[in-house]
């Protein structure tokens, strides 16, 4: 009996469409923003070196930004990220499927890796989606110390859920990070393909999800 249907977020529930003009017009704001005498384009030249190339949960992205000479990093982060965010586009049925699943008494949740981007402009976010009152809870890397695929991360928030791992689904695309790291965790596992079809060998999702319906019709199926 499935309690709760955990999701990932990037390529899941919403897709980032990025191109290299928005990444600059994204730091000309924020530099504007923090009152910064740096150039943009040599700022975004030093960013793809030292952000870009180093990527990576264990370097926090305030510290990166810090040693490209940010002092004030929440509100260059505020403004990028504001620039930003509408290259973000919802899944058009995220709102329909997260309100279908809570229908049929089955929890909800999101778990997600927040680097770069701090969990408070993610959970803004899901708020400016329409999406966060759809989620029980929202668990990200920066609440736990831990990011993806760490086992932790996942069933922190199934505690937080009061749901064991056997009950519960994780919805994600990256066969890593998503649906490693929720097996790991003791999880049932559907590799979200409609974004993204990631073929990381030697790593298989117990189901498939072409499209969100198939996501409720296997939570109807494992009802039974």
């Amino acid at each position: 009996m499935i309690e709760a249907v955990l999701f990932d977020w990037n390529n899941t529930l919403v897709q980032l469409t990025w191109d290299d003009e928005l990444l600059v017009a994204g730091h000309r704001a924020a530099l504007a923003a923090v009152g910064s005498t740096l150039d943009a384009d040599d700022f975004t030249a030093r960013y793809r070196d030292v952000v870009l190339a180093r990527a990576t949960h264990e370097d926090p992205y305030a510290d990166l930004l810090r040693e490209l000479g940010v002092d004030d990093v929440d509100r260059f982060m505020d403004a990028e990220h504001e620039l930003w965010r509408p290259a973000y586009a919802v899944l058009g049925s995220a709102q329909a499927l997260l309100d279908s699943l809570r229908g049929k008494g089955v929890k909800t949740g999101l778990v997600a890796n927040s680097w770069p981007d701090p969990a408070r402009l993610l959970r803004a976010d899901a708020a400016a989606f329409g999406l966060a009152d759809l989620l029980d809870v929202m668990v990200f890397s920066e609440d736990v110390g831990v990011a993806k695929p760490r086992p932790e991360i996942f069933l922190h928030a199934l505690e937080k859920l009061g749901v064991e791992p056997e009950d519960a689904l994780f919805v994600g695309d990256r066969l890593v990070n998503d649906v490693q790291g929720a097996a790991q965790a003791g999880m049932t596992t559907v590799q979200a393909l409609w974004f993204n079809a990631d073929d990381t060998p030697g790593i298989e999702a117990d189901f498939l999800a072409f499209t969100p319906m198939d996501v409720l019709n296997l939570v109807r199926r494992l009802a039974v």
